[in-house]
């Protein structure tokens, strides 16, 4: 028996054994997002040049016939993908072009600045130890994002940055201002990841180009608050597939492509898979790079956290009659 062969084939039934798991993942999914097509080709690519290397050497085997197994599987990847691009093509038929122009006319900060919760209040008068230090990355979500563990996460995955949780259940499109303006202004953070929405649900099915106004004028206070800050645009929960819930998101993902900010949704959160962007990081640090994580990075590393280990919390309006 010819062990370097049978070492051989048994490498390449390790590498390609997460491959059919990766097809039915990616079939059931329904979506690309989240799949690296780049990725799957340098794979392929890897596989068709070992066996270029068997046929010029000659070496007809069955360690060959292993690396067609592993290439066919692979490219099987590739039309799933194509599947599911088209998929989200079609469901991304209804989004909404939201524009600046759509916030013409839009009240004075006074007018959108109503409705606080005692909660609320109680947040915005801090303790002024609490205060964040400058150029951190604020997280800003509500009831299972106050809960997620950014500070231990933060130095699990080696984050090069200060990260401060500040989610709290009262957070609406129409009140969250006051607390930056009350907070944020001077520590300028460097990144926000904005998850709100939930307390909303009402207020857009009722009247959506009003949501829709808090919002663009809200990301364009944190942009003016500075100017190099990253922002991204999470997704609400959509907990009973409620097609309310999916519309604002439509909204949301729209107003982030007119802002020109990133749009992360989490509807794929639990197939996310930080611990190989925490790989990635780390490679990169020991090749002497000083990266920021991108806030798509930091987002997957924390609803990842919380979609498979913090109860789902889930706000009334989200519940259907």
């Amino acid at each position: 028996m010819n062990y370097v062969h049978l070492f051989e084939a048994t490498m390449l039934v390790c590498f390609g054994f997460s491959w059919p798991l990766n097809v039915v993942k990616a079939y059931r999914a329904r979506t690309a997002k989240g799949t690296s097509l780049p990725f799957i080709i340098l794979i392929i690519t890897g596989y068709i040049a070992g066996i270029m290397a068997k046929i010029l050497n000659g070496q007809f085997n069955y360690v060959l016939a292993v690396y067609f197994i592993n290439l066919a599987i692979v490219m099987t990847n590739v039309f799933v993908y194509i599947r599911n691009k088209a998929l989200d093509k079609k469901n991304e038929g209804t989004v909404l072009k939201v524009t600046k122009l759509d916030i013409n006319g839009l009240e004075t900060k006074e007018d959108i600045m109503t409705n606080y919760t005692n909660s609320f209040d109680d947040l915005i008068n801090r303790k002024p130890q609490e205060i964040e230090k400058k150029n951190a990355v604020i997280l800003m979500g509500g009831a299972r994002d106050k809960m997620i563990p950014v500070e231990s996460l933060a130095k699990s995955f080696n984050f090069n940055f200060p990260i401060y949780n500040r989610s709290e259940d009262s957070y609406s499109v129409s009140s969250i201002q006051n607390y930056f303006q009350s907070h944020l202004e001077s520590s300028k953070p460097e990144g926000i990841l904005l998850h709100i929405g939930e307390n909303d649900i009402s207020m857009f099915k009722n009247d959506s180009t009003s949501f829709d106004r808090c919002y663009l004028a809200l990301v364009e206070y944190l942009k003016a608050l500075n100017k190099k800050c990253r922002i991204a645009l999470v997704s609400v929960d959509n907990f009973n597939n409620d097609k309310t819930v999916k519309l604002m998101n439509s909204h949301i993902k729209a107003i982030a492509d007119a802002e020109k900010v990133p749009f992360i949704s989490l509807e794929n959160a639990k197939l996310w898979n930080p611990e190989a962007t925490k790989a990635a990081i780390e490679f990169a640090y020991s090749m002497g790079l000083s990266i920021r994580k991108p806030l798509q990075d930091v987002a997957e590393i924390l609803y990842s956290y919380a979609y498979n280990n913090i109860q789902t919390v889930e706000p009334q309006t989200h519940k259907t009659a």
